[in-house]
């Protein structure tokens, strides 16, 4: 596998506090910081969410404008990705930050249990949420935590709902979901490649204690790494992780590992067809 490796730093997410573990970073302010040190560690895509000044999950648009700008202005060229996701608030409130025009935006595009509650993801908000995507110049990234949400996102794509080619990310290892299973695995890059062409670009997440697995799986076989304190705060099961570059290092790793190397910002912006920042 000669071509580079784009990491993705998921910094906060939903659920993570500073009492599972200190480095989670909640205030905007902190979400810099730690952005700035997995940009330089080698991060090109930065997905976030925000918090309220409670440290709960909010889709504020003020909060993740300031967050977007702050990203841009310490990490140049850094793809900022915003996420739509459930945890954060309901319907249409879901995608209030999408005016923002960010390069990306997280969409989910079907329903899945999630640990506890059921993560709801009903048609008709799917379909607003990807159009305001296409109205503001959004490029989606179709987090898959089922098979038939890869067969959904070709639907749309085919429908005209998702104009460009799509970027699917593979998410397993939710309690509930889909188990990181290696079997599971190579039929979703399978059928990535047949639905949407051999030389589409995907990436996969593990949540927990497989985010390394899929780390490695995915720099093996050609994809993406996603990783960062929003799915894991461990380097192992005795040890917290000291910050998100340090994740990322440890993804970085398993990219030399496979004779890769990591994606530059601008690397990963031509991959993703991306205008340049």
């Amino acid at each position: 596998m000669s071509h580079p490796a784009i990491i993705c730093v998921a910094i906060t997410g939903s659920l993570p506090t500073k009492a599972d573990n200190p480095a989670v970073p909640i205030t905007v302010e902190e979400q810099v910081e730690s952005t700035r040190a997995a940009f330089e560690a080698g991060a090109s895509i930065a997905h976030c969410h925000v918090r309220d000044d409670e440290g709960k999950p909010t889709s504020d648009p003020e909060r993740f404008g300031r967050l977007k700008e702050g990203i841009e202005a310490a990490c140049p060229g850094m793809i900022v990705q915003l996420s739509t996701g459930g945890r954060s608030g309901a319907g249409q409130a879901r995608g209030g930050m999408l005016p923002l025009a960010p390069d990306m935006a997280s969409l989910s595009v079907g329903s899945n249990n999630f640990p506890t509650r059921v993560y709801e993801n009903p048609p008709d908000l799917v379909e607003w949420l990807a159009s305001e995507m296409r109205t503001y110049g959004v490029k989606p990234e179709i987090e898959a935590f089922d098979l038939s949400h890869i067969y959904q996102a070709k639907l749309m794509h085919d429908r005209g709902e998702i104009t460009d080619r799509p970027y699917v990310q593979f998410v397993m290892g939710v309690k509930n979901a889909m188990p990181a299973d290696r079997r599971v695995f190579e039929f979703y890059v399978d059928t990535v490649k047949t639905l949407f062409g051999a030389d589409t670009p995907w990436c996969a997440a593990g949540i927990g204690r497989h985010q390394a697995e899929l780390n490695d799986w995915a720099a093996e076989l050609g994809g993406h790494l996603r990783t960062g304190l929003e799915d894991n705060i461990r380097l192992d099961r005795d040890t917290l992780a000291p910050s998100n570059a340090a994740l990322v290092e440890r993804a970085a790793e398993a990219v030399a590992r496979h004779g890769r190397r990591v994606a530059t910002p601008q690397e990963a912006r031509d991959m993703l067809g991306l205008s340049a920042a």
